[in-house]
């Protein structure tokens, strides 16, 4: 069985509190309860959203889930908190409502959910970098809320409240079908949900809500870093609305490095050696990305023949462990005159 992100599924970080996974939980399953989305995978959401629910909101199973993962709980135990039955009304009720339509008296409650979008961001460094590990500041340009409007796209005194919804937001519209009535709640297409009409648009955001900023982010790339392995910045993303902000996925790219080839942990680089050195043996000079080496060259070495250097070549992500390094010796064939051609073969 695949380790579920509780965290992630309910939008929250890992050190969030009792009441702020209460929130996550309660504007998620407002979104996706069977009750009211009819979308074909909402139930199979709802259930993914209260085992996550079930096991965060108790402290003691939280330990257990931070400690273990999933593997702390059986599989019937899963089950059961995928399948712990909410009617929609007692859902509510349990978090402080008296009825489901109390919901809309509750603008905090009630405005639509979004969550935040991820950003990528694509980093390029040096193998050394990669080598060493490196600190980079980048730039991000994000949205944040407009200082000047709070976000509401006027100023409070060109606001007024929307005329249709009667500052709700919602429209609730009941039909009679028969001897029943069906009520549907939509949001108000004059106010979009904000429940206030601006008669004037802030003149710093245009009325958007929200302003462009460049975010910047001192970013520490770790060593053993891989080429198209990326960082998870969790909350700098772009804004939610009456939800947590997306995260920031910054993926590294190694530039193609002129002397080295790597794959993993470990390096690869090709070095020339004389004649007589091929020949004769001899003791030849590499020159690492973090230090000297000396590599002894038996005597009868054939061009391309390999040597492996244990632990001389990258370290491996989060660990103090090395790969390998990989010498592929090619014996430099010198021209020579046709006096000393006479003279070699001679000797040979």
């Amino acid at each position: 069985m695949s380790e579920k992100d509780y965290y992630k599924i309910l939008g929250i970080s890992k050190n969030a509190s009792q009441d702020e996974i209460k929130k996550a939980f309660r504007q998620l399953a407002r979104k996706y309860h069977p009750d009211v989305n009819k979308d074909a995978d909402a139930e199979d959401k709802f259930k993914e959203i209260n085992e996550a629910f079930q096991v965060l909101g108790n402290p003691e199973k939280r330990a257990q889930y931070d400690q273990f993962g999933t593997s702390a709980f059986s599989q019937e135990d899963l089950r059961g908190f995928r399948n712990q039955r909410f009617d929609f009304d007692d859902l509510f009720r349990d978090f402080g409502f008296g009825d489901i339509f109390d919901i809309f008296n509750h603008r905090e409650e009630y405005q639509d959910y979004e969550e935040g979008a991820d950003l990528k961001y694509d980093l390029e460094i040096t193998l050394e970098d990669a080598f060493f590990g490196v600190e980079k500041i980048i730039k991000i340009p994000v949205h944040e809320i407009c200082k000047k409007c709070g976000g509401r796209g006027a100023e409070e005194k060109y606001l007024k409240q929307c005329d249709k919804c009667d500052g709700s937001g919602k429209l609730k519209i009941i039909r009679k079908q028969g001897f029943t009535q069906v009520v549907t709640i939509t949001t108000c297409d004059r106010c979009h949900g904000e429940g206030k009409i601006a008669l004037k648009y802030c003149d710093f955001c245009k009325g958007k809500g929200r302003i462009e900023k460049i975010q910047k982010i001192n970013l520490k790339i770790p060593r053993g870093i891989n080429d198209g392995q990326y960082m998870r910045l969790e909350g700098k993303g772009e804004l939610g609305k009456n939800a947590p902000p997306g995260d920031l996925y910054v993926v590294v790219h190694i530039k193609k490095h002129p002397i080295f080839r790597r794959e993993d942990a470990n390096l690869f680089l090709d070095k020339k050696i004389d004649l007589l050195t091929a020949i004769f043996g001899g003791e030849i000079e590499i020159k690492n990305i973090d230090k000297k080496i000396k590599l002894k060259i038996p005597a009868g070495t054939q061009s391309h023949t390999s040597f492996k250097l244990k632990k001389q070549g990258m370290p491996l992500l989060n660990s103090k462990r090395r790969g390998d390094l990989f010498v592929n010796v090619i014996v430099h064939i010198p021209k020579i005159s046709k006096f000393k051609e006479k003279f070699l073969r001679k000797l040979i």
